[in-house]
């Protein structure tokens, strides 16, 4: 995805974790702002580092001067162990957070499973470290326990569902996030997958992080 990638195989709780490390263009600044990790969708149903919308959101955040970690939760591609319903993920997650970036701006992102995993990280992580922002695409709130965003991350946090999500229904994310006063982009007309509106997607995590 671009010419700055790294492939790596680290140890983690489960097994060796596959990683693929994107650094930002040269030309954007001399070092990185931060690390983000992003975290893919549900590894029963096709969920890969490789998903289109994992990628997205690293490209966005390339953009703005990040490097950016995808990673293949265990059972997936060339990392070892079975998946874990969410725990064993958030474990490996964690893990490469604390190996790959124990210091340094950190942000962290998820896609739909990826999200809710996402969550967990940071309820740890917040109690031990700042963090810089957090993306959420097509949070999975209907179909696990996501975890409830810390109120000191409220400004840092960005939320985005598609209006006509078939497979996380928008009122199932709005019933998460309302007793958190936690505000919800939607994206009008947008799918799970969001078809056709990847680069809407970019400028919106893009506007996130120009913001922040």
């Amino acid at each position: 995805m671009n010419s700055a990638t790294q492939r790596l195989l680290l140890s983690g709780p489960a097994g060796q974790i596959e990683v693929v490390c994107d650094h930002p263009p040269l030309a954007t600044e001399e070092a990185p702002k931060g690390t983000v990790f992003i975290s893919h969708p549900h590894p029963l149903f096709g969920g890969t580092m490789d998903n289109k919308v994992v990628q997205t959101l690293a490209r966005a955040y390339l953009t703005c001067g990040w490097k950016a970690v995808r990673f293949n939760f265990r059972g997936v591609g060339q990392s070892q162990g079975v998946h874990d319903n969410g725990t064993g993920e958030c474990q490996d997650l964690l893990a490469l957070v604390r190996e790959l970036a124990p210091q340094g701006p950190l942000a962290l992102a998820g896609f739909s499973f990826g999200a809710f995993v996402t969550t967990h990280a940071v309820a740890t992580l917040q109690t031990e470290r700042e963090l810089a922002n957090v993306v959420l695409v097509g949070t999975a709130a209907s179909r696990f326990d996501v975890a409830a965003v810390p109120d000191a991350l409220h400004d840092k946090t960005l939320v985005i569902h598609g209006e006509h999500d078939d497979t996380v229904a928008l009122a199932a994310v709005l019933d998460w996030a309302r007793p958190q006063l936690l505000p919800v982009v939607v994206v009008p007309g947008g799918g799970h997958f969001f078809h056709g509106q990847l680069p809407l997607l970019k400028r919106l995590v893009v506007r996130h992080l120009h913001a922040g």
